[in-house]
């Protein structure tokens, strides 16, 4: 599965969602608003309204979301219940 995280210079939420995804061995591509601007605008017009954006196959979400960080990995779950 393809992870790629669309990010912005100095977003808090942007370094945490990174840190997670390192921490669970995922591989994922980031992609800087600050230096691809045009992307904010598809980002937009897919109802995003917040940073990070998280696509990951078919599942997608803005924000600092670690349960859904941990739904792309179930074994996570029950390793850390």
């Amino acid at each position: 599965m393809r992870i790629t995280i669309y990010t912005r210079n100095n977003c808090i939420q942007c370094h945490a969602t990174k840190r997670a995804m390192e921490s669970r061995g995922f591989d994922f591509e980031m992609v800087n608003l600050d230096q691809h601007p045009e992307m904010a605008d598809t980002l937009r017009e897919q109802g995003f309204r917040q940073l990070p954006v998280v696509i990951a196959g078919e599942t997608r979400w803005s924000g600092f979301r670690p349960d859904m960080i941990n739904r792309l990995r179930p074994d996570a779950i029950a390793a850390h219940a």
